[in-house]
This record gives C-alpha cells, structure tokens and sequence, in this order.
C-alpha cells in the first residue's frame, strides 16, 4: 500500500545519505523505520499494563503501605 507523507529537506538529505551508505532504497529504509518505531511503542504499552511494578524494582504492597503512612 502507498503512503504519501511530507518530510523536512533536511530529513530528506539525511535519509539520502542512510541509503547511500546502507545500499538500501528509501522505501525500504522507511519501512524498517516504521516497523521499529511500531514495535517500540506496542511493546512498551504491553508492557506497562502487565508486571507495572516488575521492571521497577519495587515491591507494590510495600509502596502503598509507605504511600498511606503519609497521611
């Protein structure tokens, strides 16, 4: 499916560059990004939603037990 977006020059000289150097089109560069950028961002909202206090380091019960101490 095509896509039609508007991009900064500076952008465009700078993807220009990218796939000089990585022999790869536009499109096919553009594509990566995208996939990486949706794959961050599907990842990260998963992950927030399951195990919050997982990644924290920090023991959920005795977070709330500090947090009701302070009134």
């Amino acid at each position: 499916m095509r896509t039609l977006i508007d991009l900064p020059d500076t952008q465009i000289q700078a993807l220009a560059a990218l796939c000089e150097r990585m022999h790869q089109s536009r499109a096919a560069l553009i594509r990566e990004a995208a996939a990486e950028y949706l794959e961050r961002r599907t990842l990260r909202s998963t992950g927030s939603a399951f195990g919050l206090w997982g990644r924290e380091g920090t023991d959920g019960v005795a977070h709330q037990q500090q947090t009701r101490a302070e009134w």
